[in-house]
């Protein structure tokens, strides 16, 4: 089977030109200057006049039916990738989440169970270590061979998923022995408890107090202590979700003295602020995640440290909860709404917002997207980039098309949109996914038995 895109301005980290893309199964054959290829060889042709041809998105960090608070995320993998697909994103690494006294490999075989046959795009799983111990050590170097080289730690959620700082270091020296990368969520779990309490206690109950017991200062220090422990170690670390200025600066330090430090931040805390968690009527606990939105300043950090790479990929940290039945937990008390936004679908066309604002260019929005998780997570040169011999993951992308997120129209499996009545231009036209055309303006035409488990490499950014 082959398949021409002809005409488009296909994309790279640099920026664009106008070229032709020939697919071979499930492979880019070929990337050439227009009309160097005979057309009447193609199978099917796909015109991409006047549309960008670039790599299907990566989005390293989802949620999928995972268990928070009694309660688990809305999206199955079959519908959160499905979602993901419509949204120009082929590719997702989601979360095996080990529960304390569990081993990490039963733990990984579940996730396997629950994804396997059941995504319409590619997937990979990257590990949350909640209970370190000589058994969970070993069992790492067991999960680095299946191809999971990544893991997730917090210095939040004390009695859930907290680490001491103790075992933060020993789970960091076995990283460094085996060339893994640390994940951290970085809040002061112990100081928020605290502050939460208390706020509980005066009477302080609604969303907006989710935001007002973590401040920004106590993500930076949390952030610090991690660096600081990972120099020690000599581990590689990667923030996840950043969402403030102090963090960000704590990152670029470490970056600047040449420390395998590594960050992302989502599209929320581009977009949304506190002050969507201050809504009236409990509206507010839409907007609840950890970490929590910040005030509107901290958004042109963030945006200045996509531009500096202190800040090198841009997630979802997608965990959806249903308004209603689920974020309603927490009607009386702040600290049982489920913590969690939807966004896998909105990513590739919010951060093109950018572009269009003037943010980022259009070679840092595929960097920041695609071919920087691709490598920070050993899948490339199979994905984020348009090559001979990768995988034919593949977004037709239309820069001028208009359209306005909703509820009404997402893909989505949960009752509500964070980014309600936005109005953006730019819209994915047609995805391929390994070749196979899943999105175009007849619809959705793949299927969830089509996505394959990837096993991965270790991050390829090291030092």
């Amino acid at each position: 089977m082959r398949t021409l895109i002809k005409g488009g301005t296909v994309l790279d980290t640099t920026g664009g030109i106008t070229a032709d893309v020939l697919v071979e199964d499930e492979k880019i054959a070929a990337v050439t200057a227009p009309g160097v290829f005979d057309e009447a060889a193609a199978d099917e042709i796909i015109d991409a006049t006047d549309r960008y041809v670039l790599p299907g998105g990566i989005d390293a960090h989802t949620h999928m039916e995972m268990p928070f608070g009694g309660t688990f995320s809305h999206d199955t993998f079959g519908t959160g990738t499905t979602a993901a697909a419509w949204g120009g994103t082929t590719t997702i690494i989601d979360f095996a989440v080990q529960a304390k006294g569990t081993s990490l490999l039963s733990t990984l075989d579940k996730w396997h169970e629950k994804a396997d046959g059941n995504c319409a795009i590619d997937y990979g799983f990257h590990m949350i270590v909640s209970d370190v111990n000589d058994t969970t050590l070993k069992e790492m170097e067991t999960c680095i061979d299946g191809g999971v080289g990544s893991f997730k730690m917090f210095m939040a959620y004390p009695g859930v998923f907290y680490s001491t700082d103790g075992e933060i270091l020993r789970a960091m020296q076995k990283a460094r022995e085996t060339g893994a990368t640390i994940m951290m969520h970085a809040e002061n779990g112990i100081a928020i408890d605290e502050l939460a309490a208390q706020a509980v206690a005066s009477g302080k109950t609604d969303p907006v107090q989710h935001g007002l017991v973590r401040p920004p200062e106590l993500e930076g220090e949390a952030t610090s202590r991690a660096i600081t422990l990972a120099k020690v170690t000599g581990a590689p670390l990667y923030i996840v979700h950043l969402s403030a200025a102090q963090a960000l600066a704590a990152v670029a330090q470490a970056r600047g003295e040449g420390q395998n430090v590594f960050a992302e931040t989502c599209p929320q805390y581009l977009y949304l602020s506190i002050e969507d968690m201050a809504k009236p009527d409990f509206e507010g606990a839409k907007f609840v995640a950890s970490p929590p939105l910040r005030e509107k300043k901290h958004q042109a950090d963030l945006w200045r440290g996509l531009r500096t790479n202190d800040l090198s990929v841009v997630s979802t940290d997608h965990c959806p909860f249903c308004f209603k039945d689920q974020k309603e937990l927490g009607r009386t008390d702040f600290r049982a709404i489920p913590n969690g936004m939807p966004g896998v679908e909105h990513r590739m066309d919010l951060l093109h917002q950018g572009v269009v604002a003037g943010e980022i260019s259009l070679g840092r929005w595929v960097e920041a997207c695609s071919t920087t998780p691709a490598r920070m997570f050993g899948l490339y040169p199979r994905k984020g980039v348009l090559a001979p011999g990768s995988d034919a993951d593949i977004v037709i992308y239309d820069p001028t098309a208009r359209q306005t997120l909703s509820a009404a129209t997402h893909h989505m499996n949960v009752d509500y949109s964070a980014y309600e009545g936005f109005e953006l231009t730019g819209k994915v036209e047609i995805v391929l996914s390994r070749g196979k055309i899943v999105v175009s303006p007849a619809g959705f035409s793949g299927s969830t038995t089509h996505g394959k488990f990837l096993s991965r490499d270790l991050c390829q950014y090291l030092n």
